[in-house]
């Protein structure tokens, strides 16, 4: 999962309120069978909040910044609270994720787009197709370990009957966020629409990102010559495209994920940093923190995707663990050999076959409101899914994608959430097998860390990426060859499913010092035992970007305590100072040879032959302290300067000092003052400025904004472990509203006496503008604050901001 999220929360309350919380925790602490009202009980809640109705029952105690503890007997009474809460703060988010997983974007907002692309209308085409395949509940139809575990079912019809039960008692017609209120597409959810949720969120680094492609693919018009109806992924699509590599990559997903050692930290307590960085706009990929508890059962704290059931980030008593998006290949582009004269079949091992096709009817609303229906066809091969680019009468291109069969990730989750310390999750891990697209880190309270990619990888050896590989080209991605079957992934004997790699070949490493992963391949966990012999396809390339390279750095540097935060070793205190220390790599490796560069030429042309005076931005990035903070006046400047730079394209060989096999901690870095690429991007810098009316000097936290509030970081190619990034009016609603990054942090050290926690929720816990935890935490990030959090149930009653609902079904 990706990279860095900030929490933001808020609440006072006054003395009586505190000796109120006291009663409420005295309740907690008695038997089980106390712990909730019976169902004939009356239930009122802190404050006189009441929802009272059966068979589902859980307490709600929120707790400062609007996070939910729930309290349940059951998995059926968890998943209802769950529900309920997440409904109080995210109830349009979940309605629009099921208007586009059932297929009726088009049915309630018209087949949308522009320039006639229509992304509605192909999106629906996908899913309806998905629908009518029946492949959602076909999975469901499997018992475990392949498809869920009979806990899960019933927390996911709890879930569904608590988000239900909110929208049931509200009205749709009185929901407080404006942006649904009222609306005909806010309906019931049902146990199929939660489950579909969990299936996209598993397809997103396969098919789910060319989802688009896969509902517009159609064979080319007669008489056509070969030209492809439309070019390779990064064009019209969305699809995220890599050049060389034989299959999609993951768009917008990155991470920062350390656990830190009994022989890194200070006091011998195991430590763990989770840094996700993801989208914060769009239901799909945003957090919700949560605490859920069934007394001797379960107890865990975390995070976990919209419309998801679980914690899939987070720690329990005696074990934290984070995720961080894999580098290995989970899906794979084929090129089918097309048979002459006949562009819907193609060639397997000399043999024609024929592609099946999937006739699906989409419901449009015109302009006017009227409705219509129209039939649009899918074509799929044994390859997978056929995409719409570089369809011609000689080739066509199919996705496989090693998580279409995979339901299996929210038992492997929910096993990850009950473990107690790392074999019973690397035992979860393995059992189940289903962990999509992310690397694990974790660590337990016998001071050791565990790193692995246990992600779902498609089980092709280092011959057949080799023999198999057809290069991209004007029509197409890189690919494997679809015309034989020596292609074909294989299966390893331990694999729970055909077509993947088994635990036995996964990259693992156990260090009593750290792991640490920012999206960089395996082989650098850890520098001191560098992770070699695993299949080329879990490592698309081993060199370490820049944000990887500052991360171990910073490890390094705190081990031995020279990076000026006191004595050698990690603390609560410095591991959260590390990740707000805002650093920025290229900046400390390459600022002063742009200073240099500048004060020696101090006009230059930029990329259209302009002549432009960099005097005052040279000055400027002179005195920046390369730090990419809120009030940093340079970190602007350089964030795009560093863009122009990388957009120049070619060689990186504008770096004073090239990259190195040899020292792979510290290469490539510097910048050449004297190459052109790097003049004119100072240049562009410049002009760009200006045309903004922006001084040189402008501070980051002007330009980078959520809803108006300044925001620290930048992106990571930049060298940012920080990362951000968004505009001036990220947040506000406007069509560049949007913003990604850094989103749910959680620092926690496992003590003897119970975990040690601190969160922060970028974005908060809503998404609603009109609600108060819709910045709350956001304010924290930007003054680099966290929230402590509330695990006990001491610690839950005691908070003066708690409001308690008890609910009944």
């Amino acid at each position: 999962m990706g990279e860095t999220r900030a929490l933001t929360k808020r609440h006072r309350r006054s003395l009586s309120g505190r000796l109120a919380a006291v009663a409420v925790a005295l309740c907690l602490t008695s038997a089980t069978a106390a712990l909730l009202p019976a169902p004939s009980t009356a239930a009122t809640g802190r404050d006189g909040e009441t929802v009272a109705e059966g068979r589902h029952t859980a307490r709600i105690s929120r707790t400062e910044y609007g996070i939910p503890h729930i309290l349940a007997r059951d998995f059926d009474g968890l998943g209802y609270g769950y529900g309920y809460a997440f409904a109080q703060d995210n109830v349009c988010e979940l309605a629009d994720q099921v208007v586009t997983l059932r297929g009726e974007r088009s049915r309630f907002f018209g087949p949308g787009g522009e320039s006639g692309e229509d992304p509605n209308l192909a999106s629906d085409t996908y899913y309806k197709g998905q629908l009518r395949a029946g492949t959602v509940q076909r999975l469901l139809d499997r018992k475990a370990p392949l498809g869920p575990t009979s806990e899960l079912r019933r927390m996911v019809e709890g879930y569904a009957a608590g988000y239900n039960r909110y929208l049931r008692d509200t009205g749709v017609d009185k929901l407080q966020d404006p942006r649904c209120k009222g609306k005909p597409w806010v309906r019931p959810v049902t146990a199929l629409d939660l489950w579909s949720v969990v299936y996209d969120v598993n397809g997103a680094t396969g098919a789910v990102p060319l989802a688009p492609d896969i509902g517009d693919a159609k064979p080319p018009a007669a008489g056509d010559k070969g030209t492809a109806a439309s070019g390779p992924p990064g064009g019209k699509t969305a699809a995220p495209f890599v050049p060389g590599r034989q299959g999609p990559a993951a768009a917008d997903f990155g991470s920062n994920g350390w656990a830190l050692g009994r022989d890194t930290t200070r006091t011998g307590n195991a430590m763990v940093l989770a840094n996700p960085h993801l989208p914060w706009v769009g239901g799909n990929f945003r957090f919700y923190q949560v605490q859920l508890t069934i007394p001797g059962t379960l107890d865990v704290s975390g995070a976990g995707l919209y419309g998801t059931p679980l914690v899939v980030i987070g720690h329990n008593r005696n074990l934290a663990w984070t995720h961080t998006a894999s580098d290995a290949q989970h899906a794979s582009f084929y090129a089918l050999q097309l048979v002459p004269g006949d562009p819907t079949s193609y060639v397997v091992d000399g043999k024609a076959e024929r592609m099946k096709r999937r006739t699906v009817p989409v419901t449009v609303r015109d302009k006017n409101g009227k409705l219509s229906t129209v039939d649009r066809t899918l074509y799929t091969s044994r390859f997978g899914s056929v995409l719409s680019f570089g369809w011609t009468t000689k080739t066509a291109y199919a996705v496989r994608d090693a998580n279409a069969d995979n339901l299996r990730s929210m038992n492997a989750w929910l096993a990850m959430d009950k473990a107690q310390n790392l074999g019973q999750l690397r035992t979860a891990q393995d059992t189940y097998q289903g962990i999509p697209w992310t690397y694990t880190l974790a660590a337990d309270t016998s001071g050791g860390t565990y790193f692995t990619d246990s992600s779902v990888v498609p089980r092709l050896t280092d011959e057949q990426l080799k023999r198999c590989a057809r290069p991209d080209n004007e029509e197409g991605p890189a690919a494997l060859d679809g015309s034989t079957t020596a292609c074909a992934w294989g299966t390893d004997p331990d694999a729970l499913v055909p077509g993947i790699y088994g635990p036995s070949h996964q990259p693992k490493l156990s260090r009593t010092d750290y792991v640490a992963n920012s999206n960089n391949g395996p082989q650098y966990t850890n520098p001191e035992a560098p992770l070699t012999g695993f299949p080329g396809v879990y490592d698309s390339d081993p060199r370490l970007g820049q944000r990887a390279q500052l991360g171990l750095g910073m490890i390094a540097k705190r081990a031995d305590g020279t990076d000026g935060l006191g004595a050698p070793g990690f603390t609560q205190r410095t591991l959260r100072a590390s990740m707000f220390g805002n650093r920025v790599l290229s900046a400390e490796t390459g600022r002063d040879d742009v200073v240099g560069m500048c004060r020696a030429h101090p006009h230059l042309k930029t990329t259209d032959g302009k002549e432009a005076d960099v005097r005052q931005a040279c000055e400027t990035l002179a005195r920046w302290d390369t730090r990419a903070d809120t009030n940093s006046r340079g970190a602007a400047l350089w964030d795009t300067f560093f863009d122009h730079l990388l957009e120049a394209g070619g060689p990186d060989t504008w770096r004073r000092v090239p990259y190195d096999p040899a020292e792979p901690l510290t290469t490539p870095r510097g910048i050449k003052g004297d190459d052109i690429r790097a003049q004119r991007a100072l240049a562009d810098a410049v002009q760009d400025f200006a045309a903004r009316d922006l001084p040189a000097d402008t501070e980051l936290g002007a330009v980078q904004k959520w809803a108006g509030i300044p925001l620290p970081g930048c992106n990571g190619n930049k060298g940012c472990f920080n990362v951000l990034d968004a505009g001036p009016d990220s947040g506000s609603g406007t069509p560049t509203a949007g913003a990604f990054g850094t989103s749910f942090l959680m620092a926690v050290e496992l003590t003897p006496d119970g975990p040690r926690t601190h969160t922060l929720l970028t974005y908060g816990q809503s998404a609603n503008p009109a609600s108060p935890h819709y910045t709350d935490q956001t304010r924290l990030f930007s003054r680099k604050q966290w929230v402590t959090e509330r695990f006990t149930k001491s610690e839950i009653a005691s908070d003066p901001a708690l409001r308690v609902t008890t609910l009944r079904s």
